[in-house]
């Protein structure tokens, strides 16, 4: 019989820690971070092999090549690009671990206000520097999405190129490239839908794998605004809260100091009223 109320009695305070440990987490900055990482992924992982693809498309279509010496033409700043697109997966992977932890700690600071914790004002000051480079990323992020959204507009005017010439016999149909900025205005690179480079580039599966990895890395980099707009609420109603918690551990401070000089004036009016008695 002892046995078996023990045995509840762990049950029941296990239960009740996987309750207190649950309560603890911060499900919003949670949320956020899983949007974060999905986005990122996507928009790091597809964005690298479109330009990969792109390369490809370049070289083997439209006859281009890379320029000789240390010249800056379209091939170099696919590699830089590719190297941008590493530090933001290596960037924001630290980031959202930052914000996480963040999240936990002012989760903390709010339930455990009259525990030993303390909010202090360097952790006030770091959550107002998080919502500042929250909001500037923010806005890296919508510049990263207008961005990405050139090649998608570029790859659907070159597939709706390849549609029209099934459509229509006998359309006579050219994509230059000098009016999107890959090629100089004096050289001349454009393609014609009466080439055979035309016809082989329509058949080809790196044209519609290109293009849908463009559209799917446009989808990352929004779902990466979604997630900072995310983080901005969630920062700012901690912020809140912590600002509010702060204020009520003031006055609590402040309520106990005048309640333990109330009661130091009481003892010492009891102690001369008994000292005068006798």
């Amino acid at each position: 019989m002892e046995e078996n109320m023990e045995e509840g009695q762990t049950q029941k305070g296990c239960f009740e820690c996987c309750i207190k440990c649950l309560g603890g987490i911060p499900y919003a900055s949670l949320i956020a971070t899983i949007l974060l990482y999905a986005g990122v992924a996507l928009f790091c992982g597809c964005g690298h092999e479109a330009l990969s693809g792109s390369v490809t498309i370049l070289q083997t279509y439209f006859e281009m090549a890379r320029t000789p010496g240390d010249t800056l033409d379209v091939f170099t700043m696919i590699d830089i690009f590719k190297y941008v697109i590493y530090g933001i997966a290596a960037a924001f992977f630290v980031y959202g671990i930052l914000l996480m932890v963040e999240g936990f700690f002012t989760t903390g600071a709010i339930k455990d206000l009259y525990g030993d914790f303390k909010i202090t004002t360097c952790g006030r000051c770091v959550s107002a520097w998080f919502i500042m480079l929250t909001y500037l990323f923010m806005l890296a992020w919508l510049g990263v999405t207008v961005f990405t959204s050139l090649p998608v507009y570029m790859y659907f005017n070159l597939w709706t190129i390849c549609r029209n010439t099934t459509l229509v016999e006998g359309a006579n149909l050219c994509l230059d490239l000098r009016p999107f900025g890959i090629v100089t205005i004096g050289e001349e690179k454009k393609i014609c839908t009466a080439s055979e480079n035309f016809l082989r580039m329509c058949e080809s599966t790196e044209l519609n794998m290109t293009f849908h990895l463009f559209i799917v890395a446009l989808a990352g980099a929004g779902a990466a605004v979604i997630a900072m707009v995310h983080y901005l609420m969630v920062l700012s109603a901690n912020w809140a809260y912590v600002k509010d918690a702060c204020r009520m551990q003031k006055y609590e401070d402040i309520k106990s100091k005048e309640e333990q000089e109330l009661h130091d004036i009481h003892s010492t009016r009891s102690k001369e009223r008994l000292n005068a008695y006798t």
